[in-house]
């Protein structure tokens, strides 16, 4: 059996007689208040006592007799029980019941006896009283009465439609077993609730109270069913041997009799967990600190061996499952500190058996419930813990535990599989109560972990995140498996930011192997950008430019960190580089909006030098090009930068287009077109820079710089430049004017095109303006004939007109009325029209 939850010792023991010669035995059995009541065949009531002194060998006492009481000549005393409160002990015999004294067994005489009562039991006490139930089977019915020191009291009759077998009674209900069925009976409401049949022909009939409002039955099947006083069942049946004589309950442990043996079943788990031999039993009594079992000449005290010691003896033996049911089990009867130490200790227990098993999913589980100190495990890994300070471990060990070190010797596989469960574990429970004042450990435990699997994913992610890792002992680990990257992280994450970066130049200048160096490289910048310390941030500022003026840039384009990151102070130290200098200002031009003119100006003049420092190859072509494109578009399109300084920037340089660009915004527009015209010799260019200068102009504006290039052409005998000039812009041109410059060689068929389009655009124009003019007045009349219709009628405004604005009533003679006929206030009606129009 799983445990020995009883001790059996004899108490009393009849005196012998010659074999054969003595029929009387045992009938019953009570005891109260240190006192057994023996119920004989030979109708005698016997008080036995236990003796003043105890026996000097130190064994158990037997009890005594210490009076008896003859109830009549012959037949068995059926039942006994005594009633404490009032000192009386209630006997069953001859199918009656009498009432005797507790101690002097003589009968009470002011209480008749009860005649015709094949049952009885006792219930709750009220005040000074209790309640008293007698079941006969000749009258069919059950007889609820009240008995106190003097009187007997019949409170109400039950009745029954078959007789009465047996009888239990909890609180205010009533369980009754009639011939064939159990059936519950609230005997203060009168309710009654039929529960199952059973075989009286072949089973024992037994109903006990198993508990405040609870009984025990023998169902169908041989299975003690628990049933609470509604008929509902809170605990599942305990399925028990055939042939069962009684049964009794002594939480948490059900007691089944046979003629050989008592068989001890667990309410926890309904399993067999004891059999106690016994020679020809015949009933048990349970009391609240033992259980009686009665022979014919004979009886036995089963002492429960304390719950405790029951719980930590399971556990000895590793049978650790059913040790934490039964401790859940009687949770209620433990102290509470108590019941706490023995499920955190069984809980970890169990979860090691689980643990060396590689159960790891049911031991994690366990771990944690059990609040089990990390160290604990730790300390099982002598290659990858670093635990600090003196550490003992205080859990037992199990049978199936594992030597790790010769584990990784032999079976570095399984010995892996330990490891990372190991890992898994420490990052669950890292940062909770459970490993409160330990995170050193923890996390030191963890680097190491990560390390010796490999798992650099999960190694990056550890140390990029704030950990308390031990600086010094984790950066050697780390210099040791030549993960360097991962050593940055971990001096980043401990606030050595200088370190941190030095590591990484270290890799990207082929100090280290230790994987891309571009990507590595790109990381820096980010760490820069993001960077808070100034000192650490010029430290290598100028390393990231060196490295990469382009891609170094970033760690100033970023966003933007106020104390330090201060556009002057950035565009005095990037003059050393003008790439990442001319980057850095299309930043402050482009993106962050700048109005500042030095920004501006020095962005022209850097663009003016790159473009004249391109190599003429086909890539740097290419890239000058690209350069000198955006230039020309910051000189047409910023209106910040200075001019003049610009201007004498490119004075001496073969940039036509943008000196023309510089005096055009000078106003001198004849000049930037000679240089476009004769220097550059690029018309196109030429009648872009009117369109793009008289952009927003007025038309006269228009069509003055326009007539500046068409005599320009002329006057350098450009015939076809002209006419293609008139031809493609005619709309911009003053179709007068444009005649009046015209050489009276031309001839017309030359212009054909040009006036038959601007006499096509002039016409237009004035048909355009008159039909403008003529939807202007009908619209004007429109409004005149709705103003004249309104104002012809008569409005009536009556009591209680409201504003259909302000909704006040209209109180005086002075209103207004919109078109669609509301009534307003005159100062309402301009609140009425902004909203119609929105």
């Amino acid at each position: 059996m799983s445990c020995q939850a009883f001790s059996s010792v004899v108490v009393f023991e009849k005196p012998g007689a010659a074999k054969g010669a003595d029929k009387v035995a045992i009938q019953c059995l009570e005891w109260c208040c240190k006192n057994f009541y023996v119920g004989w065949k030979d109708g005698v009531v016997q008080r036995l006592a236990p003796p003043s002194k105890r026996g000097g060998n130190g064994e158990a006492p037997r009890i005594v007799e210490a009076n008896r009481r003859q109830m009549g000549k012959s037949g068995p005393v059926a039942r006994l029980k005594a009633v404490p409160l009032l000192n009386h002990l209630l006997v069953l015999w001859d199918s009656s019941l009498t009432v005797l004294n507790m101690f002097s067994l003589e009968r009470v005489s002011a209480l008749r006896r009860v005649e015709n009562v094949s049952l009885f039991e006792v219930g709750d006490a009220r005040d000074a009283s209790v309640e008293v139930f007698t079941a006969s089977a000749r009258r069919r019915a059950v007889s609820v009465c009240r008995l106190s020191v003097g009187t007997w009291e019949c409170v109400t009759r039950l009745s029954l439609q078959q007789d009465p077998v047996a009888l239990a009674v909890t609180e205010a209900c009533l369980c009754v077993a009639t011939v064939d069925r159990y059936v519950l009976h609230q005997y203060e409401s009168g309710d009654a609730l039929c529960l199952f049949q059973h075989n009286l022909s072949k089973q024992r009939i037994i109903a006990k109270k198993a508990g405040r409002g609870e009984f025990l039955l023998n169902g169908p099947g041989s299975l003690g069913m628990f049933v609470t006083n509604d008929g509902t069942s809170r605990r599942p049946p305990v399925q028990w041997p055939e042939g069962v004589l009684d049964a009794a309950v002594h939480f948490p442990y059900v007691l089944t009799l046979q003629s050989q043996a008592v068989h001890v079943y667990s309410m926890v788990d309904q399993k067999l967990k004891q059999v106690i031999s016994v020679s020809r039993a015949a009933e048990l009594l349970s009391t609240p600190d033992h259980v009686f079992i009665v022979t014919e000449k004979e009886i036995h005290r089963l002492s429960p061996r304390p719950l405790e010691d029951q719980i930590r003896a399971l556990a000895q033996r590793e049978r650790t499952d059913e040790a934490l049911l039964l401790l859940d089990g009687v949770q209620a009867l433990l102290p509470e500190d108590l019941y706490n130490d023995l499920h955190k200790n069984i809980t970890s227990m169990s979860g090691m058996q689980h643990f060396y098993l590689e159960r790891f999913y049911e031991a994690k589980r366990l771990f944690i419930e059990a609040d089990l100190d990390p160290r604990e495990l730790l300390s099982l890994y002598p290659e990858a813990s670093i635990i600090s300070g003196h550490f003992t471990s205080e859990l037992p060990a199990v049978s199936t535990c594992r030597d790790f070190q010769k584990l990784r010797e032999e079976d570095d596989a399984a010995y892996r599989r330990y490891l990372s469960f190991l890992g898994d574990f420490l990052w669950t429970v890292r940062g909770t109560d459970q490993t409160s004042g330990l995170e050193r450990d923890v996390d030191s435990a963890l680097l190491r972990i990560y390390l010796q699997l490999e798992e650099s994913d999960q190694l990056i992610r550890f140390v990029s995140s704030p950990n308390h890792c031990r600086l010094e002992q984790c950066a050697e680990h780390l210099k040791q498996h030549g993960s360097f990257f991962a050593l940055g992280l971990l001096y980043q994450s401990h606030g050595q930011q200088s370190n941190a970066i030095q590591t990484w130049i270290d890799i990207v200048e082929d100090e280290y192997d230790n994987g891309s160096s571009s990507d590595v490289y790109q990381h820096i910048l980010n760490c820069l950008a993001r960077l808070e310390d100034r000192d650490t941030f010029w430290t290598f500022a100028g390393w990231a430019l060196q490295r990469n003026q382009e891609a170094g840039v970033q760690i100033f384009t970023q966003k933007d960190k106020e104390g330090f990151k201060i556009p002057g102070e950035i565009v005095g130290f990037l003059a050393k580089y003008p790439l990442a200098l001319m980057l850095y200002l299309e930043f402050l031009v482009g993106d962050m909006s700048s109005t500042e003119e030095k920004h501006h100006t020095l962005l022209a003049a850097t663009y003016v030098t790159a473009v004249l420092q391109t190599a003429p190859g086909e890539a740097g072509g290419s890239a000058g090009k690209q350069i000198r494109w955006r230039l020309q578009e910051l000189l047409w399109r910023s209106p910040y930068y200075n001019v003049h300084a610009v201007h004498e920037k490119v004075m001496h340089t073969d940039l036509q287009k943008e000196k023309a660009i510089l005096l055009g915004k000078l106003g001198r527009h004849g000049e930037a077109l000679q240089i476009l015209v004769h220097e550059e010799k690029d018309g196109q260019a030429a009648e872009e820079y009117c369109r793009r200068t008289s952009a927003g102009q007025k038309r006269k504006c228009r069509q003055a710089i326009f007539h500046t290039l068409l005599q320009i052409h002329l006057d350098s005998g450009a015939v076809g430049a002209a006419a293609d000039l008139l031809e493609r812009s005619g709309p911009c041109f003053d179709a007068a004017g444009v005649l009046r410059l015209l050489p009276a060689s031309w001839s017309l068929q030359l212009v054909s095109r040009f006036l038959r389009a601007a006499l096509r655009g002039a016409l237009h124009d004035r048909r355009m303006r008159e039909v403008e003019v003529g939807l202007a007045s009908l619209e004007h009349l429109r409004y005149r004939s709705t103003w004249m219709k309104t104002a012809a009628r008569m409005i009536k405004v009556g009591r209680g007109e409201v504003c259909q604005v302000c909704q006040h009533l209209l109180r005086s003679s002075e209103f207004a009325c919109t078109t669609d006929g509301q009534l307003t206030h005159t100062g309402c009606t301009q609140s009425l029209q902004d909203s119609s129009q929105m």
